[in-house]
């Protein structure tokens, strides 16, 4: 099987190096690679300071480091953090602004054992911690091979995966070489036992500690602020087609409400089409300013980078994607303490937000455009409306605290 696995890295690195020119994503991975192992001689060369390194697949996944990132710089400020990305996704948000806690940035070499050794020769880490999933197999039994502390956290298993098939023994070898996993869940805990593998601790989901310190100390919008003028506001986070089909009714229908929306992705053609069926006059954030604000009440956030903390301007929230590729993330709106609206999850397994939220009282599943309008009227009830506020608040408060628990369990063997 190790043999099969390096013949189809090997085939899929080819096959992008010659189809990449007609994919800017491919084009992006590949480039992007060409200068992973020289920047990393050259950090290493400058920064003699101990290095620990976390491997994460995208944006969602680095959320999820961040907390933990944050605990052990934290108690270990001597650290250098060395940060990898697989995705140009999650690598060219990361690089355009600072980022707390990490020394460096870059992307991973593509999973060749030469590779592997390569890096890790350079690297030389004291700890590596790789983020959910996205493991690949000749970095992780190098890592092994070497003897270096290795940890996965925030992981989430599910039965259907390869490490729980009966053919799926190679990759059980690869959950195997992790010195612990941390997981969200008890079924995870179970699901490893299932396969042998005892060395794991229930931590929960750390996107709670970092959706909780974003909520504490959000960014700061005067010019929203400005807009929003203390009317009732609905945002609308990650907006798909789909999710708009089910908004833009609403939008028609209730002028009383000021929506902002934050797409998931910003192409002006999509906006504009937007617009043109809302029949409310409309701006985008980038013409904010001037006697415009006095008048129109729907406004199209056209950059990224401010969906976490525009929920602080919300009294209720619209997560998009369950009618896509799948639910954002419900937990940045929920840490502001308000009820958030999404559409019906395809993979509840995928998403346990999702019913962790409709359980606790403050996430509501919808599937038309004729549920959210109910449901919005629901929550303009002032009781229904306080006790689903109460209830996002005590979800993240129970959830608190995963970091802490993993840093702690990995001091015992930094000591």
């Amino acid at each position: 099987m190790k043999v099969l696995y390096d013949i189809s890295l090997t085939a899929s690195s080819a096959l992008l190096k010659v189809f990449g020119g007609f994919s800017p994503k491919m084009e992006k991975m590949i480039s992007g690679r060409k200068s992973s192992f020289s920047t990393l001689a050259d950090f290493v060369k400058e920064n003699p300071a101990k290095k620990v390194w976390f491997h994460v697949a995208s944006l969602g996944e680095y959320e999820q480091a961040k907390p933990v990132i944050r605990e052990l710089k934290q108690r270990y400020p001597d650290r250098a953090v060395v940060l990898t990305f697989f995705s140009p996704s999650g690598y060219e948000p990361a690089t355009k602004k600072p980022q707390p806690h990490v020394d460096l940035i870059a992307y991973l070499p593509f999973d060749t054992a030469a590779n592997a050794e390569r890096w890790l020769e350079i690297l030389k880490p004291e700890l590596v911690f790789f983020v959910k999933y996205d493991l690949w197999a000749n970095f992780i039994f190098s890592i092994k091979k070497r003897g270096i502390p290795l940890f996965l956290f925030s992981a989430s298993l599910r039965p259907e995966q390869i490490y729980f098939k009966s053919y799926g023994g190679f990759f059980r070898k690869v959950l195997g070489a992790f010195d612990h996993i941390f997981t969200q869940n008890q079924s995870s805990i179970d699901l490893l036992k299932g396969i042998g593998y005892t060395r794991a601790t229930l931590a929960g989901d750390t996107r709670y500690d970092n959706v909780h310190a974003i909520s504490q100390h959000p960014r700061q919008f005067p010019e929203l602020a400005a807009f929003v003028q203390g009317q009732k506001v609905i945002v609308v986070g990650s907006a798909w087609e789909e999710d708009m089909a089910l908004m833009i009714p609403l939008i028609n229908s209730r002028a009383d409400y000021t929506f902002i929306i934050a797409p998931h992705d910003i192409h002006p053609a999509q906006i504009e089409d937007w617009q043109s069926r809302i029949q409310r006059s409309s701006l985008k954030y980038s013409e904010l300013g001037g006697n415009k604000i006095d008048r129109e009440r729907v406004l199209f956030i056209d950059n990224i980078g401010m969906l976490s903390s525009l929920y602080q301007f919300a009294e209720i929230a619209y997560v998009g994607g369950a009618f896509g590729k799948g639910l954002h993330n419900i937990l940045e709106p929920l840490s502001f303490h308000i009820p958030v609206i999404f559409g019906e999850v395809k993979k509840a397994s995928k998403f346990p937000e999702a019913a962790i939220s409709i359980r606790y009282g403050c996430g509501f599943a919808v599937a038309s455009a004729s549920d959210l309008e109910r449901q919005v009227q629901v929550l303009e009830d002032k009781e229904k409306y306080q006790a689903a506020c109460k209830a996002a608040e005590k979800l993240v408060a129970d959830n608190l605290g995963s970091a802490q628990k993993i840093v702690e369990q990995v001091e015992k063997v930094l000591k």
